[in-house]
Order: C-alpha cells, then sequence, then structure tokens
C-alpha cells in the first residue's frame, strides 16, 4: 500500500469513529420541567469530587422549565422544595426539601427529610447510572425521562400523590410530606444501620413496601437495587416535577398502619396506576442482575435494570420504565465507518 493510500484510510477510519469517541464523553443536558400547581424550588447537590453545575438551588414557576449541562463524570442529586419564602435572603426556609442555607442557593447543602430525590452519575464514555429515590421519604412526585442515548434508557419515577396514603405515623404537618419509616423511628431495622447494614440482613419492612407497591421503579429502602437503579449512555435527561397522572380514581388508599411491623404489607384498595398488571398494559418487568459499587451512587450499590415493553398506557409506561429507548446513537459510527470504506476503495 503506498503512503498516500494508506493516509487516505486512515483519515476516513479516524473521521469515521470520531463519534463513536465523542459519544458519551460530552455529558448530559439536564433539564426541570414544574407541572405542578404552585412553584417548584430545585435543589442541586454535586457529590464529593464532582463540580457543581450552574446553579445549586432556583426558582421553577409552574408550566416552565430550565435547563443545565453536567460535564461527564458528574455525580449529584435533584429535588424539589415547595412552600419556600426568600422574602428575607437571610431567613428563607421551605416547607418540604429546605436545604438550610437561607437562600435559593443551596451552597453545597442538600434536602431536609422528608423529600423525592432523582439521583444521578454520569459515566465517563460508558453508562449513566439514575434514580428516583424514596429512602430519605417523599414529598414530590418526579418522573425522570429520557432523550438520545443507548441501552435500555427507561423512565422511572414516582408519579403517584403518596401524601394522599401516608400513614399517620409517618406524615409531615398537614400532610405536605410523608417521611420513610428511618426518619420517623430511627430505629436501625429500618435505616439499615448497624446490625442491619446489610443486604442480608436488612429486608423491607412494612413502610418500605407501601412505597414499593405505590412506586414499584423507585428506592423504598437503602438496598432496594435490582428494581430501582437504571442504566443508559450518552443520554440527556427530563426531571418533571408532579407529571400528569392516570386519573386520581385509580389512585390506591392506604389502611392506616399504627404499630411499626416488619413482615405484613398494607393491603392497597383499588388499581394501582403504577402497577403494569392494573393498568391495562398485560407486560411483565424482568430485571437484571446486581452490579455493586457504582461510583458516586448515593443510595447504594448500582445494578443494571432491564424490562419488557408494555402496550398500555403511555404515561403510566414511562412512570413504570416500561417504554424502550434503544437508540442508535453508538450504531451510527460504524455504519457511516462502512459506507466510507465502501466509497474508499470504489475510488
Amino acid at each position: 500500500m503506498d503512503p498516500l493510500t494508506y493516509f487516505k484510510l486512515n483519515f476516513i477510519l479516524n473521521l469515521a469513529l470520531l463519534p463513536l469517541v465523542l459519544t458519551g464523553v460530552s455529558g448530559a443536558t439536564f433539564t426541570f420541567v414544574n407541572k405542578c400547581e404552585n412553584t417548584v424550588w430545585p435543589g442541586i447537590l454535586a457529590n464529593a469530587g464532582t463540580p457543581n453545575l450552574d446553579s445549586t438551588g432556583f426558582e421553577l414557576p409552574t408550566a416552565t422549565s430550565r435547563s443545565f449541562q453536567a460535564p461527564t463524570g458528574w455525580s449529584g442529586r435533584f429535588w424539589g422544595r415547595t412552600g419556600c419564602n426568600f422574602a428575607d435572603s437571610e431567613l428563607g426556609y421551605c416547607a418540604t426539601g429546605d436545604c438550610g442555607s437561607g437562600s435559593v442557593e443551596c451552597n453545597g447543602a442538600g434536602a431536609e427529610p422528608p423529600a423525592t430525590l432523582a439521583e444521578f452519575t454520569l459515566g465517563s464514555g460508558s453508562q449513566d447510572f439514575y434514580d428516583v429515590s424514596l429512602v430519605d421519604g417523599y414529598n414530590l412526585p418526579i418522573l425522570v425521562e429520557v432523550s438520545g442515548g443507548s441501552g435500555l434508557c427507561a423512565a422511572t419515577g414516582c408519579v403517584v400523590d403518596l401524601n394522599q396514603v401516608c400513614p399517620a405515623e409517618l406524615k409531615v404537618g398537614n400532610g405536605d410530606a410523608c417521611r420513610s419509616a428511618c426518619e420517623a423511628f430511627r430505629s436501625p431495622e429500618y435505616c439499615c444501620s448497624g446490625a442491619y447494614g446489610s443486604p442480608s440482613t436488612c429486608k423491607p419492612t412494612v413502610y418500605s413496601q407501601m412505597f414499593k407497591m405505590a412506586c414499584p421503579r423507585s428506592y423504598s429502602y437503602a438496598y432496594d437495587d435490582p428494581t430501582s437503579t437504571f442504566t443508559c449512555s450518552g443520554a440527556d435527561y427530563t426531571i418533571t416535577f408532579c407529571p400528569s397522572t392516570p386519573s386520581q380514581k385509580s389512585t390506591p388508599t392506604a389502611t392506616p398502619v399504627t404499630t411499626p411491623v416488619t413482615t405484613t404489607p398494607p393491603i392497597l384498595s383499588g388499581s394501582d396506576p403504577m402497577d403494569s398488571s392494573s393498568n391495562g398494559a398485560g407486560g411483565d418487568m424482568s430485571y437484571g442482575s446486581a452490579s455493586e459499587g457504582v461510583p458516586g451512587m448515593v443510595t447504594g450499590p448500582g445494578t443494571t435494570t432491564s424490562a419488557m415493553v408494555a402496550d398500555g398506557s403511555w404515561l403510566a409506561g414511562l412512570a413504570m420504565g416500561d417504554s424502550l429507548c434503544l437508540q442508535p446513537t453508538l450504531l451510527t459510527p460504524f455504519v457511516f465507518a462502512i459506507f466510507s470504506l465502501i466509497f474508499f476503495f470504489s475510488l
């Protein structure tokens, strides 16, 4: 092969593979959408060792959105604050999800439980990991949707208003939020601490099962990995507060729990809008095996989760994560490379 031909071949191959090299390396765009009836003040906390985004907290009026670019390798969490009053910039406070900064910006502080959390770890040329967690309790419905990217890329979240079914012993104030059992009772079996500090000893309780039945794809307790962590590569993400939900007629109501127990799950009556068996989807879900030690994941060891496509309600499918998002992002450079080679050898 003469030098000119070698140079041309090398140039074409490098050009063809460039999109593949860049895929997943540019980070991700996070878009926050508020569909709640009132203003939400999202909080942002970057994990140690990762940079802050352009804001650590901001005001998001109803029916508005705002986007942020996160670099590759970024990890952290998002949540929504409600009932905030920042008239006094030094002594501002939020009714739920407050970060204690006294201002709109959280400045490196996390959410005061209870708060629904959306957690992300962006890959460095590899998979992103993401989840919605109720481990620190619940204050707002959240839906995480994926655009672009490759892999399973399932949507996840908790779109049920758990404040309506929160047991009295977990309820905060007038029902503005619902505490976790750990926060309410401070006992090791609920907090997965001490003698209960491992997956083999910390099991679901009646309270975490109540959360799980209402929001099957959200973390309900610390070791709820196999059904709660999702993966995608090279994607952007939309975090929606108060997404439109199925008819409230199908929202489950809980039988009040009066005694902390760890054996019998609560009884939910009615149809669960998050359950594919009750929304007409007719599809089952299968889950991948656990993958321990995901870097930057806040709630515990991460897992790769898979799901089968269901043909029911579009939104219910998104909330359950039943809709697949197998994107052609990684296929494009290979197709381009093949056609480039065909063109080159035809010269």
